[in-house]
């Protein structure tokens, strides 16, 4: 059975502006995961005590900072900052971290900017190794959100991971992000699923709740969770309406 992780950057905001309190608001509504992006702009101390009073786990954050992955140069910086969101996915008790590629550099060549970007996810897995953390790449959709992303294939992150080949280097996979730029789930994913270690859903066009819009989530969900994917999903979506509405028409769509 599917389990849903409440993202709590999107979800429960027009509830409350009180970051913290939406963890109890995900939990009132059924949650036993909620997830964020960014940790370092965020109140640590209530964040911690939220998720101990309500028994809420946080499946995942943001490895900060963003980098240019596809630049070698900025390495360094992003791996330097890796250890202390490392120190604070440890804190929180999340096993994921979630970073992306950073944009296609205009001058150089494709080839080796998906080496530079092997090479971080390599030198990350080194940062993670033995704290059980793991880092997800995830790809984004260039079409609509993300104008100049470098990665915007599931296959190219697939075929970083294989590389690597690193228990601590996965994939996000972004259900949404990937039929925007025309994927089929059941063909990218083929053969891949043990890469990814984390997925979020949306529904297109307007990147909202499920049911709102034309992709075949409920489908694609079943297929994924027949292959053996056991992890959180994260409910990544901008709700049209309040929250409860929201997840309304999602279970009404998704069952």
């Amino acid at each position: 059975m599917t389990s849903y992780s409440a993202c709590i950057e999107m979800l429960f905001v027009p509830e409350t502006a009180d970051f913290a309190q939406r963890i109890s608001l995900a939990k009132g509504a059924g949650f036993d995961r909620v997830e964020f992006w960014m940790w370092s702009n965020k109140d640590l101390d209530a964040i911690e005590r939220a998720l101990s009073d309500t028994g809420v786990q946080l499946a995942g954050i943001v490895a900060e900072p963003f980098a240019e992955l596809t630049r070698e140069t900025d390495h360094d910086r992003f791996l330097a900052g890796l250890e202390k969101s490392r120190d604070v996915a440890l804190r929180l008790g999340a096993p994921i971290l979630i970073c992306q590629s950073g944009p296609l550099l205009a001058g150089v060549e494709r080839a080796r900017q998906h080496e530079a970007l092997t090479s971080a996810m390599a030198r990350s897995a080194d940062v993670l190794q033995g704290s059980g953390v793991r880092l997800a790449l995830e790809p984004l959709n260039d079409r609509v959100d993300h104008k100049g992303y470098y990665l915007t294939s599931t296959t190219e992150g697939l075929a970083i991971c294989a590389a690597v080949n690193r228990p601590e280097i996965g994939l996000t996979y972004d259900m949404y992000h990937s039929m925007v730029m025309g994927e089929d789930p059941e063909a990218v994913l083929a053969g891949g699923l043990d890469h990814i270690f984390h997925v979020h859903i949306a529904d297109h066009p307007g990147r909202n709740q499920p049911g709102s819009g034309t992709l075949p989530l409920k489908q694609k969900l079943a297929w994924l969770e027949a292959q053996g994917y056991a992890g959180p999903v994260g409910l990544e979506f901008k709700p049209t309406g309040t929250t409860a509405d929201a997840l309304a028409m999602m279970q009404g769509s998704l069952g």
